[in-house]
């Protein structure tokens, strides 16, 4: 059987990954039950919080459905990270993550179902009827992750609408950016040297100041006061602050 998805585990951390990468369902599941079993049993075979990876044009929104549905069941939270392209029924898998995350750089499109009929007038007319059940069920997914009004949605569909992460991220399709983590760990980086320079100066000062320092001796006495370091201490910290 070929797969349209493949799983990972980080040994370290013990987070599991999911690749979604290509059209869903490249062999169909109309006809048997043997790939959404087996992608259930991939899924169930580990537990705790998943990230999916997913890039995909879309394809059978049955698949999708199915997919969909055992994400929004399993018991873990779901990171959907879309690094390239969440169109058609891909759109619809991405709604089941806890959180989305989308690359600046990545799509996601959503449209009206579509579907090839032959047949009389009658036949064409339940085609449509179909066409219509099946985008109610497509918006049902929608409208749970954004909140979003039913016919907001359908003019959306209607409209083939294709979003950049940010208008994704402004009608809530999608939760936020995907972080660069490597800038991330640089401004860390420069919180720590800044912090590490401020006590570096600080201790720098009370080391200079550690004895204790005289005072002007008053008029009356001839002994010289001396002024504790724990004093300077407090005042500093208040200057801190």
């Amino acid at each position: 059987m070929k797969k349209f998805w493949n799983w990972a585990r980080d040994e370290e951390s013990g987070v599991r990954t999911l690749y979604l990468d290509g059209v869903i369902a490249e062999e169909s599941w109309f006809d048997d039950d043997v790939t959404p079993k087996a992608f259930k049993a991939d899924l169930t075979a580990g537990e705790g919080d998943i990230v999916i990876w997913l890039n995909s044009p879309g394809g059978d929104c049955i698949a999708a459905s199915q997919i969909y549905a055992m994400l929004m069941d399993y018991k873990g939270n779901v990171t959907v990270k879309i690094d390239g392209i969440a169109a058609s029924a891909a759109s619809v898998i991405a709604m089941a993550g806890t959180t989305v995350l989308m690359a600046p750089t990545a799509l996601m499109m959503i449209h009206n179902p579509l579907t090839v009929a032959i047949g009389d007038t009658e036949e064409m007319m339940k085609a449509i009827a179909m066409l219509d059940e099946v985008k109610e069920s497509i918006i049902n997914a929608y409208e749970i992750k954004t909140g979003l009004s039913r016919a907001k949605l359908s003019h959306l569909m209607d409209g083939e609408t294709w979003m950049n992460a940010n208008k994704a991220i402004e009608l809530g399709f999608a939760d936020d950016l995907i972080e660069d983590e490597k800038k991330r760990f640089a401004e860390t980086e420069d919180e720590i040297s800044f912090a590490f320079s401020r006590r570096a100066v600080t201790n720098s000062l009370l080391s200079k100041v550690n004895r204790k320092l005289p005072i002007k001796p008053s008029e009356n006495k001839t002994t010289e006061k001396m002024y504790p370091v724990e004093s300077l201490e407090k005042r500093l910290s208040l200057i801190q602050h």
